[in-house]
């Protein structure tokens, strides 16, 4: 047998071969079995003629031990062309069933993760658990359906610094149907896997975090042209809305807030912080979405398009609409809370949702990025208790 043939019934039992060598593939096994049919047919009547010879006497001038010898190779033969047969039969059953198995699992995983929205809703709770517990971070998430019921979701992870969106990060995680397997971070810099905290401000506005003019002598050496990402504690706690109004006269960014969740956060220095990005976590059913049109790409599966806007936020205001959305964004995650922990640390996720609904939501510091001169400005604003630089970037910002 050439290598070629056996290239080509690897990819007949495959499926990959084309239709029309596929077609010349069928009609050389079929005259392959008809040689066989014949062959065994054409060894039968020997064998008869042989048994013949044995009860009548020698007819061809051999000798006995000769076509005994004959008779047995030919046994062998037809035994050895058996197996093969055999081998070959099973080989094909084997691949069919496998294929077969492969097809309907992915199928079946589309059917799963599509119905409902289910991968939407999950892409929907681990990003929004990421934003609300790393500040200044958000992951940009796509939902891949593989066979065998796995779906994956793979993204990057950015942080703002200036006025652009910087990759720190890669972010993934995979579920068999409905159960999920803790994310995975893959940092390009290990300082942002949880180099962050703040200080809950004291009663008496004070910290006691020590000196923070190293801080701000690292700010002060860097060039101009540079802009970076700080860290902001401040000396009491602000609404959202007073805080933002802190902001509007300053030519920098709020990107990220820290909220005081009780018993969570009322320690000297917040390691796990819980709060919301400047631009609101918009969900699904907040968006104001424009007639669904459905393209169908393949079998179970369609592709739906559609535009969408989401609510008007003031720059600097809008405080109630953030709030809500924040407190929104919490009753997600408690629903769907063994997800939300395989993706990121929430600390104490019921006691700090029922302690923000019942006293509201206040801040107790934030992330701000701009120009490192705009930053040093703060310095001199009472209410910035401690300042830690984070990021920092060469200049691309946009004055505000």
């Amino acid at each position: 047998m050439s290598e070629e043939f056996k290239e080509q019934l690897r990819k007949y039992s495959e499926g990959t071969l084309p239709e029309e060598e596929r077609e010349a593939l069928e009609k050389e096994l079929e005259k392959l079995e008809a040689y066989q049919v014949y062959l065994e047919e054409l060894m039968e009547r020997e064998e008869q003629a042989a048994g013949t010879w044995t009860k009548g006497g020698p007819t061809s001038g051999q000798a006995p031990g000769l076509n005994e010898k004959k008779r047995k190779k030919r046994e062998k033969t037809i035994i050895r062309r058996g197996k093969w047969k055999a081998r070959i039969v099973n080989t094909f059953t084997v691949l069919a069933a496998f294929l077969a198995f492969m097809i309907i699992s992915t199928i079946i995983t589309a059917v799963f993760y599509s119905s409902g929205g289910r991968g939407k809703t999950y892409s929907d709770v681990v990003s929004s658990a990421i934003a609300v517990t790393r500040p200044n971070t958000t992951a940009r998430l796509s939902s891949n359906a593989h066979y065998l019921f796995r779906m994956e979701l793979t993204g990057k992870l950015q942080k703002q610094v200036g006025s652009e969106d910087i990759q720190v990060g890669d972010y993934t995680q995979t579920f068999r149907l409905g159960l999920s397997y803790p994310g995975t971070y893959s940092w390009m810099d290990e300082r942002n896997a949880g180099n962050y905290f703040f200080y809950y401000p004291a009663a008496d506005g004070s910290i006691s975090s020590g000196d923070n003019s190293d801080e701000w002598s690292r700010l002060e050496k860097l060039p101009e042209g540079t802009v970076a990402e700080a860290y902001l504690s401040f000396d009491h706690l602000f609404t959202t809305d007073e805080l933002l109004k802190e902001f509007e006269g300053l030519n920098l960014l709020p990107v990220w807030f820290g909220a005081d969740t009780g018993p969570s956060t009322h320690d000297e220095v917040v390691t796990s912080p819980l709060g919301f990005p400047y631009e609101p976590i918009w969900h699904d059913d907040d968006m104001l979405k424009s007639a669904v049109t459905k393209e169908k790409t393949g079998w179970f599966r369609s592709v739906s398009s559609y535009s969408s806007i989401s609510p008007a936020v003031e720059p600097y205001g809008s405080g109630a609409l953030r709030d809500e959305n924040f407190i929104k964004t919490l009753k997600l995650l408690q629903q769907h809370q063994s997800l939300a922990q395989k993706a990121a640390y929430i600390n104490q996720l019921d006691t700090s949702l029922a302690y923000l609904q019942e006293h509201g939501v206040r801040l107790y510091g934030a992330v701000a990025t701009g120009p490192v001169k705009e930053l040093l400005k703060l310095r001199e604003a009472s209410w910035v208790s401690y300042l830690r630089v984070g990021e920092v970037r060469l200049w691309n910002w946009r004055d505000r």
